[in-house]
Formats: structure tokens, sequence, C-alpha cells
């Protein structure tokens, strides 16, 4: 059998055209219909222009178009990492479970994790990220502060268990990730460290074609204090986005902040009042009439499962919880609803008649905007019973308040005041300040000045190499196909002749500007299928070639070529003439990182 050792490294390609590149010597299986599996634009036109072919659920293999564009993305990814400063690393896909469980994250990302058993018996992770990774390397390398600041990084394949798989690219079983791990000294250096990614960052983005804008992220699973997510509009997107365009304030829905206010204060009333509310287990029943409790004077009370106790969390009646701020506020992802028999085991009553007054046997968290408040109405737990005249401060004994709501459209911003958008958009990158929770698990210490020994300070970048080819895509199409980028396509230019008898004039003309072009280090293509002219066109706008040079005798006869830029209109030239246009076209439509 071949070796395999190779497999899943990629050095860095040499983007230029091979001889004789010519569509006949290619695969491009252009469809003229949708594949039924593709849902979003993205991963239709991904099929149909023949960039990648599906193996089964969440995992695909790219075929030449494809990997040209992904290798360019890879490039760009590359050499801004470089500019930064981040030195190359590759890493095993196969990681030792040991250092998962050394980390706590063998139970906190257990649902995404692969794990694989060798003839001994032995357990392995199939790399979804490389935290532990890279601080066992740091442990045995970095011994002095003189060492540091210092950042690695790779370009590699990830697998993580998705439950559902979907949209080609976007979330699959197996993908392309650069990750990227900085160690410092300290906290203030570290940040500096995060700034360089986080511009650098900008800079990829931005030159892969990509409208984009950072917003405030949760760190989830991964862990740290500080974290930003790159997110590029678009309504197919996963993640919502709350944004706001007087002060540019942004955050993912996750994280996201508003200046609504808190309950309005009321005196504090005569004490809790029990009241038989039978069948009444909604907020919108207790709302109706006989009892008419509008929603934003009841407290909404839910039971989850975290390390294996019940935890009560209270949002008022109108809020809907926010379980990624729930996790940062009980410090653990691991939790889940609590199932119905182990409510009523718990609190003697079933959903819909739940409360915290006089619960002292768990803990008990509150959203900020119920603090302070008076005459609320609670379940009771008891079935078929609320209380009245509740007051939080008197009545709940509350461990912990914090930020549990999930921000919706039109609040006030907490920064300007004005009101809040959402808008989905897809993430591309994400970068994480982690502070010294992996470097003191796994002894990644440093001695500093003093003669003292202290763990070093870590950051975490990632970019979704895969997923970022597919974002460009969704950002930029039109309904003849895609429009790539110049940076990124994978030929900027395709030539088109429109007779391809090898003596013709037409075919003579379009070798020699094929020819020129690729000496001017230019990507180009050459059409040479015995098809009809719009059956050429159509495949060039489907593949999405940012510029066409259209070749035929009645052109010719007029001592032109017909040069198009994707979405512009044709451009005759003269043929002598079409090598400078074309460069003076490539110059123009080349994204600049900002």
């Amino acid at each position: 059998m071949p070796d395999g050792n190779s497999i899943g490294k990629r050095p860095c390609p040499v983007h230029t055209s091979p001889p004789d590149m010519k569509w006949t010597k290619s695969l491009i299986p252009t469809l003229k219909e949708t594949p039924a599996e593709a849902e979003i634009v993205s991963h239709k036109l991904l099929l149909r222009a023949g960039l990648i072919r599906k193996l089964t659920g969440g995992l695909y293999t790219f075929l030449p178009l494809g990997l040209r564009t992904l290798h360019k993305i890879e490039q760009i990814i590359r050499e801004e990492m470089n500019r930064a400063g981040a030195l190359e690393v590759l890493m095993p896909t196969f990681q030792p479970s040991e250092i998962w469980q050394q980390s706590g994250r063998y139970e906190t990302a257990a649902d995404v994790l692969y794990k694989v058993r060798d003839r001994a018996k032995k357990e392995w992770i199939l790399s979804p990220t490389a935290e532990e990774v890279i601080t066992s390397l740091a442990a045995g390398e970095i011994n002095s502060y003189r060492q540091l600041p210092i950042n690695f990084y790779q370009v590699s394949i990830k697998f993580r268990d998705e439950i559902r798989p979907r949209f080609g690219l976007m979330r699959a079983k197996e993908f392309i990730m650069k990750d990227a791990y900085s160690f410092d000294v300290s906290d203030e250096a570290a940040m500096g460290s995060y700034r360089k990614m986080y511009d650098a960052y900008k800079r990829i983005f931005d030159r892969c074609g990509l409208k984009n804008f950072p917003v405030e992220a949760d760190t989830g699973v991964i862990g740290g204090n500080y974290s930003h997510e790159f997110m590029v509009p678009a309504e197919t997107g996963e993640n919502d986005v709350v944004f706001c365009e007087g002060c540019g304030y942004a955050a993912n829905v996750e994280k996201a902040a508003s200046g609504i206010p808190k309950t309005a204060p009321r005196e504090i009333g005569p004490a809790i009042e029990k009241f038989a509310t039978p069948g009444v287990v909604t907020i919108e029943a207790l709302s109706k009439a006989p009892y008419s409790v509008p929603a934003n004077r009841q407290i909404k009370t839910l039971i989850y499962i975290a390390d294996s106790k019940p935890i009560l969390v209270l949002v008022r009646g109108d809020d809907q919880l926010n379980e990624a701020k729930l996790a940062s506020a009980i410090g653990t992802t691991i939790f889940r609803p609590a199932e119905a028999q182990e409510i009523s085991d718990a609190l003697g009553a079933h959903p819909g008649s739940l409360g915290a007054v006089g619960v002292t046997k768990f803990s008990v968290y509150a959203d900020e905007r119920l603090r302070g408040a008076n005459d609320m109405t609670t379940g009771a737990n008891e079935d078929g019973f609320h209380f009245r005249n509740v007051s939080i401060d008197r009545d709940i004994q509350v461990t912990k308040w914090a930020d549990l709501r999930t921000v919706t459209k039109g609040e006030p911003c907490a920064k300007c005041g004005k009101p809040l958008k959402i808008q989905r958009a897809i993430e591309v990158g994400h970068v994480f300040k982690l502070g010294t929770n992996y470097s003191e698990k796994l002894n990644a210490m440093f001695l500093a000045e003093d003669g003292q020994r202290y763990p070093c300070v870590m950051g975490c970048y990632g970019i979704g190499v895969t997923r970022t080819l597919q974002a460009v895509i969704e950002q930029s199409n039109d309904k003849d196909g895609i429009v790539w980028p110049v940076s990124v396509a994978p030929y900027t230019v395709c030539i088109t002749p429109l007779s391809v008898a090898p003596d013709s004039a037409v075919m003579k003309l379009a070798e020699q500007l094929y020819s020129d072009l690729t000496a001017r280090g230019v990507d180009v293509i050459l059409d040479d299928r015995d098809e009809r002219p719009g059956v050429k066109f159509k495949d060039a706008d489907l593949v999405g070639f940012p510029i066409r040079i259209g070749i035929g005798e009645k052109s010719l006869a007029k001592g032109e070529v017909e040069i198009k830029p994707r979405t512009g209109a044709v451009q005759p030239v003269k043929p002598e003439e079409a090598v400078e246009r074309v460069l003076s076209l490539i110059a123009e439509l080349t994204p600049r990182a900002s």
C-alpha cells in the first residue's frame, strides 16, 4: 500500500498555470441543474460550477478548480500570518486523549470529538483544534522570557462530529482550518499579540474580497476572557449579529447586550400571596383574563441540570434565555434542560407552576433585568398555583446575577442609545485571548527576569479556510453564477475562441494571448472545447472567471477581440493591446487590504 505519511500535509503551492492549461485537459464538470442536496446559493454553485463533489454527508472532494481557489486563500493567509510574525508548523492529526483529559476538554467538547482506537486499544482524538498539542509543544520548548513572544500557526485538516452537516462546506465533518497560538509573558503583552492577529485577519478577509466586520463574541468551549468573531453578512448565515449604526457597536447575539431598562421598580407590597391558576402553564395564559398579569410582571423559571445538579434560571416573562450567556454565568458548557421527572423531583411541580420563592437547596441564576423587581408573579411550585406580590430581594435567594437574556431588534444600544439592528452572518474567523488556562494545566511555563516561573499567557486564532471559500461565493454571485474576486479566482482570465480549428486565425491568436498572459504571471485557462459559443459563455459565467477574452471570426475581421469583466460590459480592443488591457483590469479588480 502507498506511504500515507504525507496525507493532510499541505506545502505552500506555486500558483502559476501549468503548461497547456486548456479546458479539455482539466476536469470542470459543470451542471445545468442544481443537485437536490444543495440548500443555499453558495452550495448550489460549488456543485454546479464543478468545484467540489459530495462523498457523503459532511465530506467533500475538491476538484481542480475548487482546489486552486482553496490554495489561493491559503496563500493569502500564509502571507499575512508571516507578515504578522507567526511561525508555520504542522501538528499531528492524531492526538492522545490524555492531553484532552489534562486540559479538561475531554468532557466539555465530547459532543464534537472523533475518538478512534489503535490495535493496542489506545484511544486517540482526531484533531478538531490544537490548543492541547501546541501547549504541550511550548511546555517542552519554551524555557525563558527571552523566547517570548512567539506565535505558531498551521493550515491543516480538522475533524468535528457535527450532528447535522449542512450547507456544503459551511458545516462539514472534515474541513481545513488555519489555527494559530501565541505565547506571551503577560496579559498586556498578550493583548499586543491579539491585536496583531486581529489586524492580520482584517487584511486576510479584505484581500479575499469579503465584506466583513469583527464582533464581540462568546468564547465557548475554547475558553478565555476576550474574543472577536469575523463575520460576513449573509442572509443564509447561521449567526445573528447585533449591531448599532450609530456608534459601530457589534456583537454576536450570544454576547450582545443592550441598554434596555430593568424592570420598573414599584414599592414593596404586602407579603406574597398564593392564588389558584388551574390549567395555566404559560406566560401568555397568565397574561389573559381573569388573571391579567402582563408578561413583563412575570418571572419565568427554567430548570437546567449542570454538574449533575438542578439549577434555577430566572428571566422576565417577556424575555428569552440565551444559553451561551448562561454557560458563561455558570462556568461550564456541560448543562442541559431538566427532564419532566427531574423537575418534579426537584421542585415538586411541573413546568408552568415553577418558581424560586423559598428555594435554598439549589443555585439560582437571575437575569440582571430582574434585579430589584417588586410586585412580580411567579409559580408557587405547586401545580395550579402561583405567587403574587413577589419581591426579588425579599423573597428569592439569588446565587448570581448575570446578563442572561437575548437582545432583540430595536432595543437601545448600551453605548449610544440608538436602536439596535440584527443581521444574519457567516462566521469565518475567531480570535481569543485564552489567558493561562491551558498553560497552567499543561505546564507551559517560562522563567521570568525575577527568577520565578510563570505560566505563558496564550492567545488562539482560527480561520475556517474551506468555509471562507464558500463565504466568498455566498457573498459574490449573481443569476449567472459565481463572481470571483481576482485574488481567489481559480483562473483570472478565460480565453474563449469561438473556433477551435488548430490552423484557424482565431485559435492561433487565442494561443498567442494565452502564452503572452501566462508569461506575465496571469492565471489563464483556454476554453478549447468544440462547443457552441453560448455554452462556453454560460460556463465561463457560471464558474465566475473575473475576465473573459472572446475571439471570433467576426470580431477579428474588424481587427478586435472582446474583453469582458465578469460583471461589466464588453470592451472591444485591438489584439495587440489585449494583454495590457487585461493587466490594467486585473489591477483595478484586485481586492486590497484596508
